[in-house]
């Protein structure tokens, strides 16, 4: 088994429905940040990957044929050179909103982990700082416009890089035509998911 859907938008983006619409169209398993509650060892990992360091992706990613999110959605380009058949898609959603999600949600998230009490916490918060925040963001979460900026500049980098027809730009709203038609996959007769708004996402991590 190895990937064949590669995942190169930032959280935020719809990308718990694409993991469960990838799977819904066949993709044995998709992976998303969400596994790593059931896979605490991969954290290590994942922070190795992102200093540049060589794992061996086969183990980490044993039973999954996609993954997405984050902490593999900025280490695409590593991820298309170990999967070369694999094709990637880059979920895309409106700059601002995106920036007003991420802040309501999962930085927010992050935050509250770091600040916490609890030595277990502290640490899943750090190591979002580590992958995400700060490695990304350089620590500037508050300035709306750099982070903007990061996220705009990342999109149009994977859109210049990856060949036309190994690419597909998705935004959740067009559900499953442009998504099955780029995988070649037939229709589902149920409706494109649509999981994990805002307010989803407060009733699970509430303040």
């Amino acid at each position: 088994m190895s990937i064949q859907v590669i995942g190169a938008g930032f959280g935020r983006t719809g990308t718990l429905s694409l993991k469960y619409g990838l799977e819904m169209l066949g993709y044995s398993q998709c992976y998303h940040m969400m596994e790593l509650m059931n896979h605490p060892q991969h954290k290590e990992l994942w922070l190795q990957a992102h200093k540049g360091c060589a794992i061996d992706w086969h183990s980490l990613y044993e039973g999954y044929q996609a993954t997405v999110d984050w902490p593999s959605c900025n280490l695409w380009r590593t991820l298309m050179q170990e999967y070369p058949k694999a094709k990637v898609i880059l979920s895309i959603r409106d700059p601002d909103k995106w920036y007003d999600s991420i802040m309501a949600t999962i930085f927010k998230s992050s935050r509250m982990s770091l600040e916490s009490d609890d030595p277990n916490k502290q640490q899943s918060g750090q190591w979002a700082m580590d992958i995400i925040w700060g490695r990304l963001f350089a620590g500037r979460m508050d300035d709306r416009a750099h982070v903007i900026d990061v996220f705009k500049r990342h999109n149009e980098e994977v859109m210049a890089t990856v060949p036309k027809d190994r690419l597909l730009v998705f935004e959740a709203s067009q559900g499953w035509p442009p998504l099955c038609g780029f995988l070649e996959a037939k229709l589902p007769e149920k409706d494109y998911p649509r999981v994990n708004s805002t307010e989803d996402f407060k009733k699970f991590f509430p303040k």
